[in-house]
């Protein structure tokens, strides 16, 4: 992780080797933390992802650090997971308003908890001083012969989502409206927002299943969008079958918790595709990485995502899900949505 004389101040100096400069056993890191620039021994094809967080558009103004050091992480992991990848380095560029040891500390636990949870080592990056932004470069292996993309799918694919969707928006809310409820589904739905889970084991267990694969960041509909567009299908999605979690529905009206679910954003699950001869391997292969999927649709001829109920087809509910830039690309006058904006997107 380097550092410019020129814009830290000498106390600054030492947050690097204070916080972010940890021993690394993996031999295949020639040269770690410490130097103008990381070295490591690749080996075959890497994958690679990038996302930028901004306090107050990715999260909200005031989050604590440790919450910020896991989502930064979480949402590269994420990506990762989509692309059946298994995670190696990482490298961390920090700008900061100001030095608040108490944030840092807490932005460095959350942080590398996860990267030991996934066997990630921080290998270099930045520190400078501006508003609080975060960007997270990280590279894992993949298989050339079996890695997932969004351009896999197939007319008769059925299509899959992990987990649950609309967590991560129910979980915005109840953070962003400062909701002091205890409950345990008060509790469980800001945790999905403030730390969510990123699905790399179920990724790499579907690299020879799946036909194609997204981690549902912007909105289930945005995102299979984007996966209908690469693999040149449409889809039809079964709204009885949307996988909503107790909690969402013990605290939200339905109809609120249909639409996070297909537009809020922020789940980080994965949403992938398989031929039907697949059904049972795919099921067995999620249970042996903990994490349970649901079908709920199908690709199918010709272009655009549609909504059924029992069915028939259905308008969704309005919103699309998010876009950087609202509805015209650089239009500062476009609507961003949410208390504190959106969390943790990924570009296209």
């Amino acid at each position: 992780m380097a550092s410019d004389p020129e814009r830290l101040n000498p106390d600054e100096f030492q947050l690097i080797e204070r916080y972010f400069a940890r021993g690394c056993e993996d031999p295949r890191v020639v040269l770690g933390i410490g130097d103008d620039a990381a070295v490591v021994d690749a080996i075959g094809a890497m994958a690679i992802a990038t996302d930028t967080l901004v306090s107050g558009v990715h999260f909200p103004d005031g989050l604590e650090g440790d919450s910020v050091g896991h989502r930064a992480l979480a949402v590269n992991l994420s990506d990762l997971a989509a692309m059946g990848a298994e995670p190696r380095w990482c490298t961390l560029a920090l700008t900061l308003p100001g030095v608040d040891h108490r944030w840092l500390e807490a932005f460095a636990r959350g942080f590398f908890a996860l990267a030991e949870t996934h066997g990630v080592d921080l290998v270099g990056g930045d520190t400078t001083r501006g508003p609080l932004t975060v960007t997270v470069h990280l590279i894992g292996d993949v298989d050339r012969e079996h890695m997932l993309t969004r351009g896999g799918g197939h007319a008769g694919d059925d299509v899959y989502v992990t987990g649950s969707l609309g967590d991560g928006a129910a979980g915005l809310a109840l953070v962003a409206q400062a909701q002091a409820g205890t409950s345990a589904a008060h509790e469980a739905l800001r945790t999905r927002f403030l730390k969510p889970t990123p699905r790399v084991e179920a990724g790499l267990a579907l690299r020879t299943l799946a036909s194609s694969a997204i981690d549902v960041s912007d909105g289930l509909l945005a995102d299979v969008g984007h996966l209908c567009r690469a693999s040149g299908c449409a889809a039809a999605i079964d709204l009885e079958r949307l996988p909503i979690s107790a909690e969402a529905r013990a605290l939200f009206p339905p109809a609120t918790v249909e639409a996070w679910a297909l537009s809020g954003g922020d789940d980080y699950e994965l949403c992938f595709t398989a031929p039907p001869a697949h059904r049972e391997a795919i099921r067995q292969s999620l249970s042996g990485s903990g994490t349970a999927a649901r079908r709920i649709g199908r690709l199918t001829a010709g272009d655009g995502v549609q909504c059924r109920r029992r069915g028939k087809p259905v308008s969704p509910p309005s919103g699309a899900g998010y876009s950087h830039f609202g509805d015209g690309l650089g239009d500062p006058k476009a609507p961003r949505r949410g208390a504190a904006q959106r969390a943790g997107r990924d570009s296209e």
